[in-house]
């Protein structure tokens, strides 16, 4: 066990003061700063006020004590009553007692009752050597104690100290709150001027969103009108193109007054321009509907071999280029998926009929194969093919591919069969190289939509 640095006697008024004295004079001794040396001596000073009005006094014990876990030194103070405690506790009559030390308690030693308070010393203060322990005990045994009036005029020059440090903490709290306030104002200033920019800013948004519902109105208007054009137009062309390809083939029916060699190629051109325009003014018709959303698919389970009988039966007839093969590969068993038959064949027909249309030599070549739960239906050919750039534009109404095998037509097909296949629940893709053909894909679930 340690040797106390200093032992001392409560027992009359007049001891508080020494007590107050000795307690300094140990702290400073040990290493404690100045402000924890005033702490220690008023917090001792003010327990043993009360045991001395409580129980007539105490034994007062000074030791510095090397902390069991991190070495550290403590200032301790134990204080004996000389008297049994009322109820073995004790509370100080001020609550700041407390707080002045780092630990007040009540503790048994040696089977006393012990008023215990400590404080933590420093790490730079000097080591407490059991050499320098024992300097500090012969130092402080020879030391007397002052007068009570030195006491008082010691604590007067604390208390002036003290107020000193206040004051000067007074004025720079004082010169943080200006500053606090400055900073508060320019964070106001900041907010209200961010405020009203976002106030600006959502205003220039709802006038955005406004403008642009407007301009949605606009092309939804836009693009009804230009559907009722289609069709109305279409509907009106189609009666009297229709008359002219009646009347075209009654004057080349061989039961009519005979045409000369000039009239019945004259005729035949009436017929087979006739022709096409039906054809174009169906096409334009076709369209008009799929954007107006009056088509609605006829959903069924669909046999995909009668279809490719079917195309390969119609489509064999316009396969008129010598070089060119048309070749429709039978489906693998089972061939069925949930779709519209009438509308699925109306898209594999135009992509025949375009790469019929588009190949010089070689072959188009309908195919389909099964992946997981899709159909791909593949219309493959080996015409000019299209360049990459322009693979998302051939579905752009009206658009055809610049080259010189430019044949007649709208630039139709391809938008309405993409339409029809998305109103089908697939898509419809395209793989293309400038020279080797092109491929296009029909992409549609087993299940429907």
């Amino acid at each position: 066990m340690t040797a106390p640095l200093l032992q001392m006697g409560l027992r009359v008024e007049h001891d508080i003061f020494v007590v107050r004295q000795r307690g300094r004079e140990v702290a400073a001794a040990v290493g404690l700063e100045h402000q924890d040396q005033v702490r220690v001596a008023t917090a001792l000073s003010e327990v043993a006020r009360d045991l001395l009005r409580a129980v007539g006094g105490a034994d007062v014990t000074f030791s510095a004590v090397a902390d069991a876990v991190d070495g550290v030194h403590h200032l301790r103070i134990d204080l004996a009553p000389v008297g049994r405690l009322p109820g073995g506790r004790y509370e100080p009559q001020s609550g700041a007692v407390a707080r002045l030390v780092d630990t007040l308690d009540v503790v048994a030693r040696e089977g006393d009752t012990v008023v215990r308070m400590s404080r933590r010393v420093p790490v730079a203060a000097a080591a407490l050597t059991p050499e320098r322990l024992a300097e500090l005990r012969t130092a402080l045994a020879v030391s007397a104690p002052g007068s009570a009036l030195d006491e008082l005029a010691a604590q007067n020059e604390q208390l002036i100290a003290a107020l000193d440090e206040v004051r000067t903490q007074r004025d720079e709290l004082a010169v943080l709150n200006e500053e606090l306030a400055e900073t508060n104002r320019g964070v106001m200033a900041l907010y209200n001027q961010l405020t009203e920019e976002l106030e600006e800013t959502n205003r220039g948004v709802v006038a955005l969103y406004g403008e642009l519902d407007e301009k949605s109105a606009q092309l939804r208007a836009a693009s009804e009108s230009k559907s009722r054009f289609l069709a109305n137009v279409s509907h009106e062309l189609r009666a009297p193109v229709t008359a002219i390809i009646g009347l075209a083939r009654l004057l080349a029916d061989s039961a009519s007054d005979p045409l000369t060699a000039e009239q019945a190629r004259q005729v035949g051109l009436i017929r087979s321009s006739a022709a096409d325009l039906l054809g174009l003014v169906n096409e334009l018709l076709d369209l008009a509907k799929a954007e107006s959303g009056r088509i609605e698919p006829d959903w069924a389970e669909v046999d995909l071999r009668p279809i490719f009988g079917q195309l390969r039966g119609t489509l064999r007839a316009l396969a008129t280029r010598p070089g060119v093969e048309l070749v429709v590969e039978e489906p693998p068993a089972p061939a069925t998926l949930r779709s519209d038959a009438v509308l699925l064949a109306q898209v594999l027909r135009n992509l025949l009929h375009n790469g019929l249309k588009f190949t010089e030599r070689g072959e188009v070549r309908l195919r389909a194969r099964r992946a997981d739960d899709r159909w791909l239906l593949q219309v493959s050919d080996t015409g000019p093919g299209i360049a990459p750039e322009l693979h998302d534009r051939i579905f752009e109404e009206f658009y055809q591919v610049p080259g010189v095998t430019r044949v007649g037509g709208t630039g139709l097909g391809l938008p309405y069969a993409r339409r029809l296949v998305v109103l089908l629940g697939g898509t419809l893709q395209v793989t293309s190289t400038p020279g080797a053909g092109s491929t296009f894909t029909v992409s549609l679930p087993v299940g429907g939509v």
